[in-house]
């Protein structure tokens, strides 16, 4: 029979070979590298189907039939039924396949070849329907136990403070539990959950670069009648908690030239000055770290300065510290005030240059504001500020996160960072090297030291300790719960750092530019970890077999030895998990009353390169003193590192430059509910929809629950709820405890970058989030603050 022209086949066939020749080369390289050979293969078939449909020759529809259903098996073979790493493998060479049925009836000459081709597409599509809706529904992740029945004796808040009506501090109390025990709004009425209110901060950027560096980050706190937050820069305002409606505020004038990689508040904290008269200024006060590194305090009645408080109610930190230029220090996390001490640390600019201002960290008179103590880990017989002519040590690691603290221990817990610059180890001194990446335990009487506790050695992966600490009582002991950045949990006994579960170690992988710098073994938890398997070349992904190919060649011209593969110059390493986590500032929730954590954490890979000096200089990589000002982009993408021999860029996430997608397969971040008797994990979801999230910066608008990037905590309550937003798809949402299914959701003005709270007033439950969102997480920029309540009949 002759062949017929058909221009559909040649347009179908032009557009089959182009996509075979694609992956035939791309295929050739991946093989090269050791790589899966299906894509060489499978490119030279699609050329030649391509070849024979522009031939409009029938032979081009029953190969590229065959090459299907060979995708088909081979996509089973390597990953079974996994929904989201099915997508790149059967999605677009179904879409090819569609269309060559659709298009084999212009082939034929026979009288039935229209039917047969529109039935075989009908049928293809309704089998990929079923198969798609089969396959979603076996991957959900099962409820693996019951919550437990009751909680282990004891639980009970060593802080001073109490949560119900009120919500006193960041984290609930300085216990930093995110518990609440109101039960008004549960499981059986969420759904009938409605917005009560909404207000504005009224801080937005003022131009299209500071919107670049926008991400407030705010948890308020409601004491009696009045809600009190911060906004993106630091506003400090209150508010009617029953009507939104503003009652004051106080703006401490940060110019925008001090805004660090993120202008963000997370909260400010609340002071009761003992003994005072009634209605004495400042009997109780609001204290606030600024991003230009001061402390305020203001009137909790009236927003005024307290004039007892430093000089006109503020402290500037920075002092002793020496050359300080702005947006290198600044206090984005709320201080810890534990038996009259404000207790805070200082964001220091990751990447800048290794001798950056000192970490230390500093306690205040919660009433004077004269300085108690510094603890500066090299100086440690310093009492208080640096003799004259002397400073602060430099570049030693620093707390930008928030502590949490015990009122009955005297102690404070703080939460380090890494020294100054975080991929290059070999200036750091041995005492820098001990409190890295620790958990330190400070008497605030002293100022000293009690016990330290250290996640990571000589870090050069910016595992910082970005999660507030959470106390607990475990089995009868003051104990503490320790998330880190590499998704481990640890159990610390509070008053000595002992551990109480068990801990082991590992073989760390040797190499980098300072193999001699590398420790050949590092410490994790055996109780529990959100880290997942390692990475292989099979959890590559993308949105067609072509930018899956791209990242699966990435993959294997990478070094990754797995956990802790340090970086190195010339090629890029892969480090997983990255500097987002695991855990970061959100932390976990803790519900006392049923013995549950809940852990919201990350699961995405850096693609990582140290970048010599003299190409770092001729790109242009700047200190933020030497460009004149912020240079806004996310953390690591061309820190310039100055005073080491190499500068870092850092891929967070691992995206691909062309979609913008990421190249690890979903999920990229879940919630977790996990048995605090037992460790084991109760259950485990992905967190976050495709709402928001598509190729190109496109959204999908897909309610499909991929699993986001996420940055915000939760908030538990005794109504079996767990409120969390924190993901990229803007929404706020409440999870059934029991299942780990969302019951209840809205969407957001903004990105909900933030941890909610939960309080009482008038005999009413609120909810309230801050959505301000987040340009590290692009996510939409806003200044409300939503609050939901069930209606009012």
């Amino acid at each position: 029979m002759p062949n017929r022209r058909s221009w559909a086949a040649m347009i179908l066939g032009f557009v089959i070979g182009l996509i075979g020749l694609v992956l035939a080369i791309g295929g050739a390289w991946l093989a090269v590298l050791g790589g899966s050979l299906y894509y060489l293969v499978t490119g030279v078939a699609m050329l030649a189907a391509g070849v024979q449909l522009i031939r409009g020759r029938m032979a081009g529809v029953w190969l590229y039939i065959a090459i299907f259903v060979l995708t088909l098996l081979w996509a089973f073979w390597e990953v079974g039924t996994n929904p989201w790493a099915l997508v790149p493998r059967v999605i677009a060479p179904l879409v090819l396949l569609f269309a060559v049925l659709l298009v084999m009836p212009t082939l034929s000459q026979a009288a039935n070849r229209w039917r047969i081709g529109l039935g075989a597409s009908a049928a293809v599509l309704l089998v990929a329907v079923i198969g798609g809706v089969v396959i979603g529904s076996s991957a959900q992740s099962p409820v693996r136990a019951a919550l437990p029945s009751q909680a282990a004796p004891g639980m009970t808040d060593s802080s001073g403070q109490v949560v119900g009506a009120d919500w006193p501090a960041y984290g609930g109390t300085y216990s930093a539990r995110r518990f609440s025990p109101l039960t008004q709004i549960n499981v059986s009425n969420v759904g009938k959950l409605k917005r009560a209110w909404l207000a504005h901060t009224g801080d937005m950027p003022a131009t299209p670069d500071a919107a670049k560096m926008y991400g407030a980050e705010t948890t308020p706190l409601k004491i009696g009648d009045t809600l009190y937050m911060c906004s993106a820069k630091g506003i400090m305002i209150a508010l009617d908690p029953a009507t939104g409606a503003e009652k004051w505020r106080f703006d401490p004038k940060v110019p925008d030239k001090w805004i660090p990689y993120t202008a963000a508040c997370r909260g400010v904290s609340y002071y009761a000055v003992p003994n005072a008269t009634v209605g004495q200024a400042c009997a109780t006060r609001i204290i606030e770290g600024t991003l230009d590194a001061r402390l305020i305090a203001v009137d909790a009645a009236t927003g005024k300065p307290c004039a007892d408080f430093g000089t006109n109610g503020q402290v500037d930190t920075k002092i002793g510290m020496g050359e300080v230029y702005p947006g290198l220090v600044s206090i984005t996390s709320p201080p810890t005030i534990v038996r009259g001490v404000v207790v805070t640390g200082h964001q220091i600019l990751d990447g800048q240059e290794r001798y950056a201002p000192s970490g230390v960290i500093q306690g205040y008179d919660a009433v004077t504001g004269a300085l108690r103590w510094g603890w500066d880990m090299l100086k440690p017989d310093w009492t208080g500020a640096p003799p004259a002519g002397q400073q602060w040590s430099r570049g030693t690691p620093n707390m930008w996160t928030t502590a949490s603290g015990d009122e009955a221990l005297g102690l404070v817990y703080l939460p380090l960072g890494n020294s100054a610059v975080d991929y290059w180890s070999s200036l750091r001194t041995p005492i820098e090297n001990s409190f890295a990446n620790s958990l330190v335990a400070i008497d605030v009487a002293t100022g000293k030291p009690r016990w330290s506790f250290q996640t990571v050695k000589k870090d050069v992966w910016d595992y910082d300790l970005g999660s507030q600490a959470t106390l607990i009582d475990y089995a009868g002991v003051p104990a503490l719960l320790l998330p880190s950045k590499q998704g481990d949990i640890y159990v610390l006994d509070r008053r000595t750092g002992r551990p109480l579960t068990p801990i082991g170690t590992i073989k760390a992988p040797g190499g980098g530019i300072e193999p001699a710098e590398r420790s050949p073994t590092q410490i994790v938890s055996l109780w529990h970890t959100l880290r997942k398997d390692p990475l292989t070349e099979r959890d590559m992904w993308g949105m067609s077999p072509i930018d899956q190919m791209i990242c699966r060649i990435q993959f294997r011209q990478a070094r990754y030895a797995g956990y802790f593969t340090p970086p190195e110059t010339g090629k890029y390493t892969v480090e997983y998990p990255g500097y987002n986590g695991g855990s970061d500032w959100g932390g976990i929730t803790v519900d006392p009353q049923r013995g549950v954590i809940i852990a919201n954490y990350n699961d995405m890979p850096n693609h990582v390169r140290l970048v010599p000096r003299k190409i770092a200089d001729q790109r242009g990589w700047k200190t933020r003193e030497q460009a004149g000002g912020p240079t806004p982009g996310a953390e690591g993408a061309g820190d310039p590192q100055a005073g080491t021999p190499y500068a870092v860029d850092v891929n967070a996430g691992w995206r691909m430059k062309f979609t913008g997608l990421l190249c690890k397969q979903p999920p990229y971040g879940g919630i977790r509910a996990i048995d605090i008797r037992t460790g084991k994990t109760i259950w485990d979801r992905p967190l976050g929809t495709a709402r928001t999230n598509g190729p190109f910066g496109i959204p999908s608008m897909l309610p499909i629950n991929i699993g986001t990037p996420n940055n915000g905590g939760s908030v538990v309550t005794a109504g079996g709820l767990v409120f969390v937003a924190a993901a990229t798809d803007n929404l706020i949402r409440a999870i059934d405890m029991r299942t780990g299914k969302v019951v209840w959701s809205d969407v957001l003005p903004a990105g909900g970058q933030a941890t909610p709270m939960v309080y009482e007033q008038g005999g009413r439950e609120y909810l309230v989030i801050m959505a301000g969102g987040h340009h590290f997480m692009e996510t939409p920029i806003g200044d409300s603050l939503v609050a939901y309540a069930l209606p009012k009949s």
